[in-house]
Parts: C-alpha cells; structure tokens; sequence
C-alpha cells in the first residue's frame, strides 16, 4: 500500500513514540508513552498497519476513502505465533500500567464479569468455562475454578436476570444456547446444564465457518440476542442452505423461543455489547475477505432492529451500498437498504469481542466510550490490528473515529512474527480493564495510576 507523505511524516514520530514504549515496558509496571493530543488522521493517512499502531493515535475512515476492489491484492499472510520475547509487553497510554493477570490458558476467549465482580472466562478450545476471583498483592487472582466443562467451543457469556441478583449463566456454544442455574459467588455450576435452543452450526462440523456465537439480553431483560457468524466467506445466502440464519443477529426469549431476524447481512457479528446510555445493541463485526488490502472495512456499530447491512451481495458504500463483484447484478433492490455502520476500523482487523466503559478508574473522558480487541490480520499484504482500540463516543453516539489503546503484541516492525492477539475486553467493578490474548494465552490487566 502506497502511503500518503502526511502519513510518512507521522510514522517517522511514532517510532519513536514506540521504541520509547518498547524500553519502559521491560517493567511490568512501568507506564507506556504515547503523543498526547495527536492528530486525526483521515482520507488514505487513516489506513494502517501494526508498525504505525501506537497509543493515542486516532483515524477516522468513511466510505469516500475506500479504493475499489482490487481481488489481486488478497494474500494469505497468516500471524506466525511466537512466544513472548523477555522484552515484550503490551504499550497502553501515559498514565496506565499493564500488569499480567494470569498466562498458560487454553485458548482464552471472551470475558464478562459476574455482577459480584468474578471474571469468567471462556476457554473454547477445551469446552471450558473458567472463573478467576479477585487480584492479590502479585497482580494474579486469588481464585481459580472450572464453571462448566463439556461444551461445545462456549464462546457468549451473558447473566440473567439483569441486575445484581442473576439466576442464570446462559452460555454460547458453537450450535446452541444452553444455561447454567447461577448465584452470585458461585464457584461451579450448582445444577445441570440445560438446553434451551439450537443454533445454526459453527466449528464442530466439516467447514462449519464462523463459530462464535455471542449472547446480550436487551436493556429491559425482555429478550435475548444471539449472533451467528456466516458459513462462508461470500456465498450467495439464496443457493446456500447452509446459511440461513447465519450472517444474522436471532432474536430470543430467555427460555429459548425464537422470535426473529433481528438483524441481517453482518457477516461475524463476533462482540456483542448494550450501549448503556441509548439502550442500543453495538456489534463488532468481520467484513469479507479477497477484495484487497484494503476492502472490506472491519466495523462496529449500532445494530437497528430490521437492518440490512449487506453481507454477501453489497457492502457500505457511497450513495448506498457497494455491489461485491462477484455477486454482480444480484439483488439491486437492496442497495439504498445497505446501513453504512457507525465505525470503520480497518479493513482485516479481525474485530473481535467489544464492551462500553462505565467505570470511574480511568479519566473522565473514557467515561462512556467503548472499547474492541482487534485479533489481527491474515489477508493484508502489511500486517494490522493485532491491539486494543478505544471507541470515542458523544451521548452515547460515536464521533466515528477510533483510537489506538494497547499495542505492541508484534514483534519488530510489525510485519514479522506475533506474540499477543486480543480477543476478549471487560471493565472490572474497580474500573480497570480487562483483556484475553489467545497468542501468548494470557490475560492482562490494564489499570490506570496517571503516573
């Protein structure tokens, strides 16, 4: 990708901001530099790559910026995964420190915290689910248990009723939504699983696609919300059978009566997440791959009820939606239905689990913003994501940029080998953040000092 000279110039100043971040980071304590006040970067300049990921650093991308479809460009350039170097460690802004929480997991996922503050973690390699019980004077939990074990790649984790008092763990697996009885402090499951619904099949089988499935109950407890990512990456849902009701947010009630299409055409809604100011589902979602480098953008955005968003015949474009090529000529009546999302990250970030911040650890000005771990690339020329970034919202509405939170999970210039890849982000009852990599199967924790 050709860049700008405005991005030259700045890229100059951000390695310097992240070889300054690399040497305070050999602390697991010491606070990570980053340009205070930096620029918003815009048009071309706010495409990316890991080597110009750095705290505090904004884009803001729209539609007009993205380039046309360019399929020649699409590479597999898949993350080779090396342990952490002894000198690595994840860069926050000025003012935090990042501490190692607990490592050696398998395959650590989503997070949500339990309303009496336990974390729970999903572990979806091994079917688990895990709790981990307060921070002691070595920054590690001072508890670990096993929840539940036997599912199905659990990925959604979500408590009901809402508020301080739940009964039930509803968990995600890969093909259905199944719960657990649940009171706060419990450190195992106090009776049997039970199966309330099934949902279209993920990982288990042959080609199953995108496995995740994601669980939110709306703000008034009223239904439940499931996300099921496609079977593919752009197969015509109308000759496909395999993908009905995939590329979809399904609509519930808490016992397991399905109701509706919520929602259609987000190819892996993988992060759920209830914008506590509006009330609005938020959803992080993986666009399609083999369009180029630099299509098509990664998103997270307010999800409407009946909304179209255009996976797989159309995506976001000017004036309306933006025909894939390879669905030429399909389906035009539903080109000015295509949403334009609120926020485009970039394109292949791999966006995964997200959450809205509602603590008072950090500065006033997170209050409300959200944040998305971004698991990384595989089909970009110049590797991207692989961080943590922060959602600037105003009154609950986002500005539409984003912003580099917590990088440094690749090694060098951030075109070569990596060690972190953030999955999971959760605000703890204190205020500080939480955050699963399954590259070095760690969790970390990011906590505000402003020192």
């Amino acid at each position: 990708m050709k860049k700008s000279h405005s991005n030259l110039k700045f890229s100059a100043f951000t390695r310097l901001v992240l070889f300054a971040g690399a040497y305070l980071a050999l602390s697991a304590t010491a606070p990570a530099q980053n340009p205070q006040h930096s620029p918003v970067l815009t048009g071309q300049a706010a495409f990316t790559d890991a080597a110009h990921e750095s705290p505090g650093i904004r884009r803001h991308l729209t539609v007009a910026d993205l380039p046309d479809p360019a399929p020649d460009q699409s590479v597999d350039n898949g993350p080779n995964i090396v342990p952490r170097p002894a000198n690595a460690w994840p860069i926050a802004p000025q003012g935090f420190k990042v501490e190692l929480y607990t490592t050696d997991l398998d395959n650590p996922r989503l997070i949500r915290f339990a309303p009496n503050g336990d974390l729970f973690l999903a572990e979806s390699a091994s079917g688990k689910i895990k709790i981990f019980r307060g921070v002691d004077a070595k920054g590690n939990p001072k508890q670990t248990s096993v929840f539940a074990e036997g599912l199905h790649q659990p990925f959604g984790i979500a408590f009901y009723p809402n508020g301080d008092h739940p009964q039930w763990v509803y968990i995600g697996d890969t093909d259905a939504i199944v719960r657990f009885p649940y009171k706060n402090g419990d450190l195992a499951a106090s009776g049997p699983m039970e199966h309330i619904a099934d949902l279209p099949g993920g990982g288990r089988l042959r080609g199953g696609g995108h496995w995740t499935r994601d669980l939110v109950f709306t703000q008034d407890g009223s239904k439940l919300l499931a996300s099921v990512g496609s079977h593919s990456n752009v197969d015509d849902a109308d000759t496909h059978p395999e993908e009905f009701h995939r590329a979809d947010v399904l609509e519930f009630t808490p016992e397991g009566k399905f109701l509706e299409v919520y929602a259609a055409g987000l190819r892996n809604c993988v992060g759920e997440a209830i914008n506590p100011t509006t009330g609005e589902l938020w959803c992080s979602t993986n666009e399609r791959d083999a369009l180029g480098n630099n299509l098509v953008p990664d998103y997270i955005t307010h999800v409407q009820e009946g909304g179209f968003y255009g996976w797989p015949w159309w995506y976001m474009g000017v004036g309306g939606g933006k025909q894939d090529p390879r669905h030429e000529g399909k389906h035009p009546e539903l080109k000015g239905k295509v949403i334009t999302p609120d926020i485009l990250v970039n394109p292949h970030f791999a966006s995964l689990e997200m959450t809205f911040y509602e603590g008072s650890q950090f500065p006033a000005q997170y209050k409300g913003d959200g944040f998305a771990a971004e698991h990384g690339s595989w089909n970009r020329a110049q590797r991207t994501g692989y961080e943590v970034i922060r959602l600037p919202m105003h009154n609950g509405h986002a500005t539409g940029e984003y912003e580099d939170f917590l990088t440094g999970f690749t090694v060098g210039n951030g075109d070569g080998d990596v060690w972190g890849r953030p999955v999971g982000v959760a605000v703890a009852p204190d205020g500080s953040l939480f955050v699963t990599d399954d590259g070095s199967r760690s969790i970390w924790h990011v906590i505000y000092t402003g020192k």
